[in-house]
């Protein structure tokens, strides 16, 4: 994954795509949908896209956590910004009420695996972001996702959490 184009530089269809995503009705629809196309588009291009990259230009990882309940080990596609040798999700759950599972199942067990486009699986330990990590790390990912800014405004019972997934110590 390289570094990604901010919503002001990037071409009117990924804007579209983009702000699309941040309306409630398309976020409901994508929340549903997007996941269920990824994962086999990653798959069949050889871990390089998904669907959600091909339409928006937006960086995807994909996220292999621990169940927090179940101990299961699932993988998921979402948003990841790269902050040096980090990745960095935002656990926005589309604007919806609640925190995403995949959040609280890196709370309780933050060892975790990335895929960044076409690459190896990395070791990852994860954290959440506080204080001016925070604030900066939301910005970056405003500029190049504003649908965040959205989902802020509908999820007004929380705060969403901007985690962090460093290189697992040694």
């Amino acid at each position: 994954m390289t570094a990604s184009q901010s919503f002001r530089d990037t071409n009117p269809f990924y804007k579209v795509m983009r702000a699309s995503a941040g309306t409630a009705p398309m976020a409901w629809f994508y929340a549903h949908t997007l996941h269920h196309i990824d994962r086999p588009v990653f798959r069949m291009t050889n871990g390089r896209r998904t669907f959600t990259s091909m339409l928006t230009g937006l960086p995807v990882v994909m996220l292999t956590t621990t169940g927090a309940k179940s101990g299961i080990r699932r993988t998921l596609p979402l948003l990841g910004l790269l902050d040096g040798d980090r990745v960095v999700v935002i656990a926005s759950n589309y604007g919806q009420h609640g925190n995403p599972a995949w959040f609280y199942n890196l709370r309780k067990n933050p060892e975790c695996t990335v895929v960044v486009s076409g690459g190896a699986p990395r070791q990852m330990y994860a954290y959440e972001a506080e204080g001016d990590e925070r604030d900066r790390l939301w910005r970056r990912g405003l500029e190049i996702y504003p649908g965040w800014a959205g989902y802020e405004k509908r999820a007004t019972d929380r705060r969403i959490p901007v985690m962090v997934l460093a290189p697992a110590p040694r």
